[in-house]
């Protein structure tokens, strides 16, 4: 599976995934750290995958996207934005119900 298809893949199989630098326990950036934070207030179920891990994905994704930085934040296979993007939603009370439309909060 090349590095479009795994993008792909990992779209389709997650209703919400994050693609950051580090890990929800151990972000390796402020940005994924402010999103990470705001996705766990939200009680949001999600994937993340961590691009430092793989470069490949790191660079392909940019271009997958047109987005060019992370982290990426995707509901049903959109993207949605970057963290600026992801905190504005949260405080207008609009990514609480996007997750709630995926069906991926924690009752």
């Amino acid at each position: 599976m090349n590095v479009n298809e795994r993008i792909k893949d990992q779209l389709e199989n997650n209703p919400v995934i994050l693609y950051m630098k580090g890990t929800p326990d151990f972000p390796q950036c402020g940005f994924s750290g402010q999103t990470v934070q705001v996705l766990q207030a939200c009680r949001a179920k999600f994937a993340y995958v961590n691009i430092l891990e793989d470069p490949e994905m790191r660079e392909a994704l940019k271009e997958y996207s047109q987005w060019p930085t992370y982290p990426q934040l995707y509901i049903n296979g959109e993207l949605v934005g970057g963290c600026d993007i992801i905190m504005d939603l949260y405080s207008r009370g609009d990514l609480a119900k996007m997750l709630a439309d995926a069906d991926a909060v924690v009752e």
